[in-house]
């Protein structure tokens, strides 16, 4: 039974572990079980996680559970409102969907596919 529940090693494991969850459920439809679920972790986020933090004197890891409880109450007002949610969290951050690689393309003819497109890094 205990396997059934993941037990971090230490305060950034678990801050992993609630990004990766976040990220994972953050454009699923909106339900009365996924809010209550999403304000839990954002309990966490302030109460047990940033306790740890503290004991464990990594001030960045503080202020990393103070921005990421930051994104996740805008999640909760922006869903709310009915429209998507525009943005992840990456190294406890949010990022925005738009700030993605960038590939540049042309048009090469290398008679070898069926499109003549390829980006060339």
């Amino acid at each position: 039974m205990s396997e059934r529940y993941y037990q971090p090693s230490n305060v950034e494991d678990a801050l992993r572990e609630v990004q990766k969850l976040f990220n994972s459920y953050r454009s699923a439809p909106l339900t009365q079980e996924l809010l209550d679920y999403h304000e839990n972790l954002v309990n966490r986020l302030t109460g047990d996680l940033r306790e740890a933090a503290q004991t464990e004197h990594r001030p960045d890891l503080v202020t990393a559970t103070t921005e990421m409880a930051r994104a996740m109450r805008g999640w909760t007002t922006v869903r709310l409102q009915g429209q998507p949610y525009a943005g992840r969290l990456r190294h406890f951050k949010f990022v925005s969907d738009a700030t993605g690689p960038k590939f540049k393309r042309h048009v090469v003819k290398d008679h070898g596919s069926g499109t003549h497109r390829s980006s060339r890094h």
